[in-house]
Formats: C-alpha cells, structure tokens, sequence
C-alpha cells in the first residue's frame, strides 16, 4: 500500500486540477468574460506578428460598423425616432 501512496497522490492532484479548470470554465462561460480577453489577446497578438491581417480585422470591423439598418420593402415598421 505504502508503494501506491505516490501514485494515488499524484492521480488525485491531477483529478483536482482538471476540476478546477472545469469549474473556471463553466463559470467563464456562464458569465461570458472570456471573449473580451480573448480578443483583446489576440488582437495585441495580430498587431505585433501579423500587421496585415491586423489591418485587414479593423477594416471588416469598420466595414461592419458602417452598415445601416434596411427598412421594410413595404414601408410598413418605422424605425425608432421617425414619427
């Protein structure tokens, strides 16, 4: 038993640190402050290896910002604001 001691030990750090990561996770999720890092990672990442790309991400983010909501072909909804 004395020789297991080590292993066991070992096996129930390991069980105790997935759990962890598993709970940090879900909560992650559930409280959705993953993407806000994540991009923010990520973004500074782009800017330093891949300066093209980094461009080109804040010009689709521009692009997609620039858009202006479409009407109803028949005119019938009113946008908020407009009588």
């Amino acid at each position: 038993m004395h020789a297991l001691f080590p292993y066991l030990a070992l096996l129930g750090f390991l069980a105790a640190v997935l759990g962890f990561f598993t709970w940090l996770s879900r909560r992650i999720r559930r409280r959705g402050t993953a993407g806000g890092g994540m991009s923010g990672a990520l973004a500074a990442y782009e800017e330093a290896f891949r300066t093209t790309s980094h461009a080109s991400h804040h010009e689709i983010r521009t692009q997609a910002r620039r858009k202006a909501p479409t009407d109803s072909p028949d005119g019938w909804r009113r946008r908020r604001g407009k009588g």
